[in-house]
């Protein structure tokens, strides 16, 4: 069994986040998504919130493969947290070259710490390169319609976030 793992922040989950999660179950049995937590960052949702919206995305979007998808959440090295998932897969997503040249170096130090696990990447669907969770952040604080670039699940939970509900 092909166990893979795509790690992130997914503060708030995207459609870019979508594009990748379809890419990843693509080369696998059992998908890992891992949510980082940072101790000295506060994310607009806590863990269980984000768990809950990745879960009802992938059961709208992908329900024949809802239970090969798990979340879990990590602190630390993301291969420290592929190994203790059993993956030998590890996913990231590609918006454009700044990304791809952070992310081969990160393959590279993550090749040399845990030779066991290979990095693919999942380039961005055109619809969604543009898209990041920080600037769905922004634009929701602001007023801007986020429909474009989140599932429904999330631009509920952001609407509920930020008129106090």
């Amino acid at each position: 069994m092909r166990i893979a793992f795509y790690p992130g922040s997914f503060d708030p989950m995207t459609n870019g986040h979508v594009h990748v999660l379809e890419q990843s179950l693509a080369l696998c049995d059992q998908l890992v998504v891992g949510i980082g937590v940072h101790p000295g960052k506060t994310p607009m949702f806590s863990f269980d919130e984000r768990s809950g919206m990745i879960a009802e995305v992938v059961k709208a979007e992908f329900p024949q493969r809802s239970g090969d998808v798990t979340v879990v959440s990590f602190q630390g090295l993301v291969v420290e947290a592929a190994k203790d998932a059993g993956a030998t897969v590890l996913v990231r997503g590609l918006r454009d070259g700044t990304d791809l040249d952070y992310e081969m170096q990160m393959a590279g130090m993550n090749r040399a710490m845990a030779p066991g696990i290979t990095t693919v990447f999942a380039p961005a669907y055109p619809e969604s390169r543009h898209i990041t969770a920080t600037l769905v952040r922004q634009i929701a604080k602001m007023g801007g319609d986020i429909m474009p670039f989140v599932p429904v699940v999330v631009q509920k939970a952001l609407a509920a976030r930020l008129s106090g509900a």
